[in-house]
């Protein structure tokens, strides 16, 4: 593709002078429904895919960049371009185009460090894993759970960098289904320590732990059948995940207090700790903020912030079956 940036710049420039001398009652909030990114891509496709996508590298052609998705992504850069240089500036230069802040792309990666970061997430993941399996006998009753946590967290991250690498339908809904599923998992194996419904030895307990696993299925495929088949509800989602995200960090807070009065050792401490930190990084995402760089911004640094936590998580998770299985030892 020859000149095609250089052609696309030629026709946004003409496109602003014309816009410039136009009552300015067209204005919209998202960048996808600017008149010049629209005439942009529309121009840019116009001269540049009759061709297909032959002159786009290989690399990009694997992730399933084509033609139009090449117009696309340069006429978004092209338009914060000129939104930038405009003088008077505009007083929020850079907006969003589908929904999306204008990154600049890695090796065909749409949010690198989004990317980044969630791999960091997946390796605490991983290494968490193998603390567990090495740390903690399988004889235990909770180890299973702990390993299953620690499976939802790699595919919750798998899914995560498929969507930050590619923004398409089917990306979008493994992330948000991912997480969804491991932030409700992360619910169900709360009650099940801090209560300890894994007791074989108690029916009531195990009648409840039935019952809690059944909810906690029925919820899933209630959330996923909704979104699925009857909205697409952006809000509704985020609403779901923070209200079962504060539960469990409201009954690890309360686990944390309760076990460090009885223990007096720091580590018990610990969930209450994390938790803090959590909800500071999860604050990021209500000062979002255009991309430093064109690269990062506040999604990503909320997913650097949970990376050193889940480390930290895991720690916790070997200590306080140690100290389970040492009192259990001292009761024989």
């Amino acid at each position: 593709m020859a000149g095609f940036r250089e052609r696309v710049n030629l026709q946004i420039i003409l496109i602003a002078i014309a816009t410039c001398l136009c009552i300015g009652f067209a204005q919209a909030s998202l960048g996808d429904r600017l008149p010049e990114f629209r005439q942009c891509v529309q121009v840019c496709k116009e001269e540049n895919c009759r061709k297909g996508s032959s002159g786009i590298p290989l690399h990009r052609r694997l992730l399933l960049w084509d033609c139009p998705s090449e117009c696309d992504y340069i006429c978004q850069h092209v338009v914060t371009d000129h939104r930038l240089a405009r003088d008077p500036p505009y007083m929020d230069p850079i907006v969003q185009f589908h929904g999306k802040w204008p990154f600049y792309r890695f090796m065909g990666m749409q949010e690198p460090f989004s990317v980044l970061f969630s791999l960091l997430n997946f390796m605490a993941h991983q290494h968490g894993l193998y603390k567990v399996r090495e740390q903690i006998p399988a004889s235990y009753p909770l180890r299973k759970y702990y390993v299953a946590f620690a499976y939802f967290g790699l595919v919750t991250w798998i899914f995560s960098m498929a969507f930050h690498t590619r923004d398409f339908d089917i990306t979008e809904k493994m992330d948000y289904f991912g997480a969804g599923a491991g932030v409700l998992y992360g619910l169900f194996y709360t009650p099940v320590r801090i209560f300890r419904l894994d007791d074989v030895e108690n029916p009531i307990k195990q009648s409840l732990l039935r019952l809690w696993t059944l909810l906690c299925l029925a919820l899933f495929a209630a959330h996923v059948i909704y979104l699925t088949c009857w909205s697409w509800d952006y809000t509704y989602n985020m609403a779901a995940n923070v209200v079962v995200g504060i539960i469990q960090n409201l009954l690890w807070s309360w686990f944390s207090i309760t076990r460090y009065q009885k223990l007096r050792k720091p580590w018990a401490a610990w969930p209450g700790l994390i938790v803090a930190w959590l909800i500071l990084a999860m604050s990021l995402e209500l000062f979002d903020f255009p991309p430093l760089g064109g690269m990062i911004d506040a999604h990503s640094l909320w997913h650097l912030g949970t990376a050193l936590p889940t480390v930290w998580w895991y720690n916790f998770l070997v200590k306080d079956a140690q100290e389970d299985l040492a009192g259990q030892r001292l009761k024989a």
